[in-house]
């Protein structure tokens, strides 16, 4: 029997973090990981999409070269060197994990964990089983594709981001089933290594969490970029038929693509880890309940991540995860929701925090906007990437920052700023009080922010 102070159970990018900072908050640690570390994030979502996402710019990139005065002949897209390349970052941020968590002194105990009473874990590891006791137990178990029987998951030619991201080679045509972040990713990575996609979803427009306004850019860039978007539809079944998939709208079209992938939301892994048996709260969807401390209704026991269904993002998990370990050693923290960024790495990428202008309104704020084209950005005109715009939203009576939108260049590197500023409450006039750097595409969010008040200089 293995016995620690802090038990947790999953490595990804909520599980490991949570174990690492109970490491060097002084705790004795295990960790239970059934597949690999590093998680969903690491191993099948954040980090090899990017690393697709890098591989396609590239390309789209040395076709227009001669844009900038650079002749480049015969430029091709080699996507096994692609897949070979992501397998290679994965492989090594991967050891980089293990490295940390053993340089932290954490027993990673390799198998898969089951809660059999408070404070004790059974795993169950190629025949053998081991029991851990703990102090408190970290439940971090995440969450996976949300697959529906009607559409014929297969693995094959219907499947899930999982199977996608191991292509051998780009499928011919693409049906992309669900206008969300993975979908809109993925749907501009294959549309640019010349797959016909075509983007089906329910809902009236792709991305429908976002601002309306970044919503609209994102589906015109879509179609700009060719792939064919099909929006207040829905998909009665899916069918394969001479190893092709065949979609049934509820219009009675069909529509036919050498693979369909499925990308309708995630599923919490709350199932079989012992929750009924220890009486832990969860949703009817299955996510377990926590407090803002990340406590479970059983003591000792904390959930983080996707397992809790907060927000379903890797660095939300990261700091849930240091929420409940700061709060097992006695150092309370509570978590606030209230300035999450969103990054999605979309052709341009788009990034978010706080209110978009529906939301705002629907709170009855009364809001004041600020926008600012690319277009007009001398660093964007210089890099060739002037589609999009900075949104900023702000609270008409007090002048304060409740919202930045972000479609354009480097959307996911600039948005810390205006998380900053929504986290602190900040004005328009102290953020527009604050100096830029020339020649700078940050220079567009004071932009934004002056023109919240009409007084943007280079608009």
């Amino acid at each position: 029997m293995f016995e620690c102070d802090v038990a947790v159970l999953g490595g990804g990018p909520g599980g490991y973090v949570a174990a690492i900072r109970a490491a060097q908050l002084g705790q004795s640690v295990c960790l239970v990981e059934k597949d690999e570390l590093g998680g969903t994030c690491l191993n099948r979502g954040c980090i090899p999409t990017k690393s697709l996402v890098a591989g396609m710019e590239a390309y789209a990139l040395a076709k227009r070269l001669g844009e900038f005065g650079v002749e480049a002949k015969d430029v091709s897209a080699d996507f096994g060197r692609m897949i070979a390349r992501k397998n290679k970052i994965v492989s090594r941020l991967r050891a980089g994990v293990g490295f940390l968590l053993k340089r932290g002194k954490v027993n990673v105990v390799k198998g898969t964990g089951r809660l059999v009473a408070p404070g004790r874990i059974a795993v169950d590891s190629q025949g053998t089983s081991s029991e851990i006791k703990a102090r408190d137990i970290i439940i971090a178990t995440g969450s996976r594709p949300l697959v529906f029987p009607s559409f014929g998951y297969n693995g094959n030619t219907v499947i899930t981001s999982d199977e996608a991201l191991d292509f051998s080679e780009v499928p011919e045509s693409l049906l992309v089933v669900g206008g969300g972040v993975i979908g809109c990713e993925l749907a501009f990575i294959f549309a640019g290594l010349g797959s016909r996609v075509t983007v089906v979803d329910i809902m009236p427009t792709v991305l429908p969490m976002e601002d309306p306004d970044v919503s609209r850019a994102i589906l015109t860039s879509l179609k700009k970029h060719g792939v064919d978007v099909k929006c207040g539809v829905r998909i009665e079944k899916i069918t394969e038929v001479d190893g092709e998939v065949i979609a049934l709208l509820d219009s009675g079209e069909q529509l036919v693509a050498k693979k369909a992938l499925l990308s309708v939301g995630r599923r919490a892994n709350s199932e079989g880890i012992g929750l009924e048996e220890l009486g832990v709260e969860v949703t009817r969807r299955g996510e377990i309940v926590v407090n803002d401390k990340m406590e479970t209704n059983i003591p000792s026991l904390y959930a983080i991540g996707d397992v809790v269904g907060t927000v379903m993002l890797a660095h939300v998990a990261s700091c849930e995860g240091i929420t409940a370990v700061h709060n097992i050693a006695g150092d309370e923290r509570r978590m606030n929701y209230d300035a999450v960024p969103g990054a999605i790495f979309t052709r341009p990428e788009v990034a978010s925090v706080g209110l978009n202008e529906g939301q705002a309104k629907e709170q009855g704020l009364d809001v004041k906007i600020g926008k600012f084209p690319f277009m007009a950005s001398g660093k964007a005109l210089a890099m060739g990437q002037t589609d999009g715009f900075v949104k900023v939203i702000a609270d008409t009576s007090t002048d304060v920052i409740v919202g930045v939108h972000i479609v354009g260049p480097s959307a996911t590197d600039l948005i810390p700023e205006p998380t900053l500023a929504v986290r602190t409450h900040m004005t328009v006039g102290e953020f527009t009080n604050t100096i830029h750097a020339h020649p700078t595409l940050a220079e567009s969010l004071v932009e934004a922010a002056e023109a919240v008040h009409g007084k943007s200089i280079h608009m």
